[in-house]
């Protein structure tokens, strides 16, 4: 039987569209326990690729004939090889194409809503990492949020749409991903802004995002507001968009809450926190919808892929946002944490400019989950 070629795209419609799949993951158990690929009707088998060196006779009885079958590695190597094994047993299977790598780095653009003078509001959801990045169009100007450091997804859709890139900015000083943010502003000739309390240690120049800042996006003006929003770093900023979208960054998410202690100030920052999301984001109108940098577990996402819910919703649901004492409220931020994204030291040099990893230094650095929430 034919070994067919699954890619990165093609699994993450799957996961949209809540589609039916068997994964086969040859990753050691650790791995595979760590991170894998999720969708609310996946199944999954994890046989690491050393046990099957001498045949796959012993797992054929657990691999369903009845829905896709798809085979995953690190890399890709591994699965091409057990996908060739499965398929001269009479099976029909997949591998995917780049292995987790390609997952991890898969950016998915969706078009989240049209703005009130004309403009478009774009929302890049890297599946495999939780990471979201968004774009702003107006009058042919864009600006981008939050970019992942795989900049020609956001190079290509600009070029598609007929878009110049003028604005880029980052909410924060990002520790679990590689931002693509002064990649693309120098590619672009754009303007870069960062949160000076986030920024003073970088070795670049930038334009400072202060409470009150206003960019500009077109001719017909869409004004991003900046709001400081500290806690998950100091620098922390939400832009308010078109006086209908929150871009909360790493502060507030759909089914959880940002995490203070990446830069090693989770006492000294959880006040922050707790300020933000309790007082600052109180002050705004529940009708605002909220977009994060990142989402959690894949129940967060829409039902076109999307990830967004509304402020007053969050105020009714989210469990972090529901906290009365404010001891309690310490503790879930302070103790019991999840494990701190992979590298995210390395991760926080390269977003200041201090290091420049190559390319394959720099996704090993990113692979992983995202680890930014606490819930």
């Amino acid at each position: 039987m034919p070994v067919n070629q699954m890619t990165s795209k093609e699994v993450t419609r799957k996961v949209i569209n809540k589609e039916p799949l068997f994964i086969l993951d040859v990753r050691n158990e650790n791995d595979f326990q760590n991170w894998k690929i999720e969708g609310e009707n996946f199944k999954y088998l994890n046989v690491p690729y050393f046990e099957l060196l001498d045949g796959v006779e012993g797992i054929m009885d657990q691999i369903p004939a009845d829905i896709d079958v798809l085979v995953v590695c690190a890399k890709e190597g591994s699965s091409i090889m057990v996908a060739d094994m499965l398929s001269e047993e009479g099976l029909t299977v997949s591998y995917l194409k780049g292995g987790m790598k390609a997952w991890s780095e898969h950016l998915e653009p969706i078009k989240v809503s049209d703005l009130k003078d004309g403009g478009e509001l774009y929302q890049f959801v890297r599946i495999g990492k939780g990471c979201l990045s968004y774009m702003v169009v107006s009058n042919g100007e864009a600006a981008l949020v939050d970019a992942a450091r795989m900049t020609d997804v956001y190079l290509d859709l600009a070029q598609e749409i007929g878009a110049n890139i003028t604005q880029v900015l980052d909410t924060h000083l990002h520790a679990d991903h590689i931002s693509g943010g002064r990649k693309i502003a120098e590619a672009t000739a754009a303007t870069y802004w960062l949160p000076p309390k986030d920024a003073t240690e970088v070795t670049f120049q930038y334009q400072p995002l202060e409470d009150g800042n206003e960019v500009t996006i077109g001719n017909t003006t869409i004004n991003i507001h900046a709001l400081y929003s500290p806690g998950h770093t100091i620098g922390s900023t939400s832009f308010v968009v078109d006086e209908t979208f929150l871009l909360s960054g790493d502060i507030l998410f759909i089914d959880s809450i940002g995490r203070p202690d990446l830069a090693g100030m989770a006492e000294d920052w959880v006040g922050d926190l707790r300020e933000t999301l309790y007082k600052r984001y109180k002050d705004l109108s529940e009708k605002l919808i909220v977009l994060p940098a990142h989402f959690m577990i894949i129940d967060e996402l829409n039902d076109d892929g999307s990830v967004s819910e509304k402020l007053g919703i969050l105020f009714a649901q989210n469990h972090g946002l529901n906290i009365e004492d404010e001891n309690e409220f310490r503790k879930l931020v302070t103790e019991n944490l999840p494990l701190q994204p992979n590298a995210y030291q390395e991760i926080r040099e390269t977003n200041m400019g201090k290091i420049n990893p190559d390319e394959e230094k720099q996704r090993e650095m990113e692979i992983g989950p995202n680890r930014c929430a606490v819930r």
